[in-house]
């Protein structure tokens, strides 16, 4: 019994340690005028992602993704962020997707030209992904970058991004929000 009484006192107290931060609540009326889509149009592509605020206060990314015409990805963005940060923060997202596979993306500054990376995977049902600073990859394009793990005390962008090896698949992603949780 004295066992299980200090447990619980452990896991009481592990939690009153813990802080959470919204970086951004897509609720109903929310300004999501900082959000970007960019796909790989700008490098010839023919993708098509949207992005919008549905009538339930979610963000809504949503399209078709292709590699047709050297294209493969499409992406939703804030550039606008301006939180010190520590590598042993998680970000914590809300999100309901369609089985795919998506991509978090930050940079620690705009003029980094890689960014740091994590996969989740969508369920089809809402769920809460939890994703380690610094365990995200640097990656640029694709590719490993030759740059240790997030190890960074400063988000400046925050992206969601999903890529294709396939011909053509539409995609559908709700995201309700976006959170970073400390210790």
């Amino acid at each position: 019994m004295i066992r299980f009484t200090l447990s619980i006192l452990f896991i009481a107290l592990m939690s009153c340690n813990t802080n959470t931060a919204t970086l951004f609540d897509f609720e109903k009326g929310a300004d999501i005028s900082n959000w970007q889509i960019e796909d790989d149009r700008v490098m010839g592509g023919i993708s098509q992602g949207n992005f919008e605020l549905n009538d339930d206060g979610h963000g809504h990314f949503h399209g078709i993704v292709t590699v047709e015409s050297n294209g493969g990805f499409s992406s939703v963005q804030n550039n606008s962020y301006d939180v010190n940060v520590d590598p042993s923060n998680h970000i914590k997202l809300r999100v309901k997707g369609d089985g795919h596979t998506y991509q978090l993306r930050v940079k620690d500054q705009q003029s980094t030209r890689h960014s740091y990376v994590a996969d989740f995977e969508t369920s089809g049902n809402w769920q809460t992904v939890e994703i380690l600073l610094s365990s995200m990859k640097p990656t640029y394009r694709g590719r490993s970058v030759d740059q240790p793990n997030f190890d960074k005390n400063y988000l400046s962008q925050v992206r969601i991004m999903i890529g294709t090896k396939k011909k053509q698949e539409p995609f559908d992603l709700l995201i309700d929000k976006i959170e970073l949780v400390t210790e």
